[in-house]
């Protein structure tokens, strides 16, 4: 089975979030998914590589645009990162995007590159008419101090009740994803780090769990909890 069967991505809106591994879903996701493809963001990326992207389209610029390249990203510009550019919210909205492609992918969240995640109050962004969220976890982030691995590591501390010096076992990374309890169906990535504990994670996780590693094809691994 397919990355995308699965994780069960269906027509809609895909709201993908947590850490460890975000942009590389987006685009396996994209280079499997039937139909046509937008992949977004509510929160920041990066242009994607060997993807058309479209800077504040028009409707009718974007629809044309779909008729040639099944894949395209739509966003606004935001800023010079290097010689990338980073990308932000696109003008049009979720809604019009999910009305013109068979699949809208959005990248709801931000981690600054770190494998795990707590979330503030106002994170996630997942849009009102996300159909399915998918969380990823890094596995690279597993049994590693917490105040080097995880992102907010204060809010991890509280929902877990640990100290930053702690180790992020699959434990308290599960503890903290359940309580958060913010998606449908996780991913626990980079599992080539660290592939006993990583199944662990997955088998504590109170949704279904697919264990892969995006970057070298991995064949993904269902676990229900």
């Amino acid at each position: 089975m397919s990355l995308a069967e699965v994780l069960d991505i269906t027509p809609g809106v895909t709201s993908v979030i947590g850490s460890g591994g975000k942009t590389s879903l987006l685009t396996a996701l994209a280079r499997e998914l039937p139909g046509t493809v937008v992949l977004t963001t509510t929160t920041h990326i990066l242009p994607f590589e060997g993807v058309l992207t479209l800077k504040s389209p028009h409707m009718y610029t974007l629809s044309r645009a779909l008729e040639t390249s099944r894949v395209i990203c739509v966003a606004s510009e935001s800023e010079k990162r290097g010689e990338k550019i980073k990308l932000t919210v696109p003008e049009l909205g979720i809604d019009a995007l999910a009305d013109l492609a068979d699949y809208v992918i959005v990248e709801a969240d931000g981690a600054r590159r770190l494998p795990l995640k707590a979330h503030a109050a106002w994170e996630p962004v997942i849009p009102a008419r996300s159909d399915r969220t998918v969380l990823v976890l890094g596995a690279s982030g597993l049994d590693r101090p917490v105040r080097e691995r995880v992102h907010r590591p204060e809010i991890f501390c509280q929902l877990t009740g640990c100290a930053p010096d702690d180790l992020a076992t699959p434990e308290l990374v599960a503890r903290a994803a359940n309580a958060e309890a913010l998606a449908d169906v996780a991913l626990v990535n980079q599992a080539e780090t660290a592939p006993e504990r990583a199944r662990e994670l997955a088998a504590l996780l109170a949704i279904p769990a697919v264990i892969g590693s995006l970057h070298n094809g991995t064949s993904p691994e269902l676990h229900t909890a």
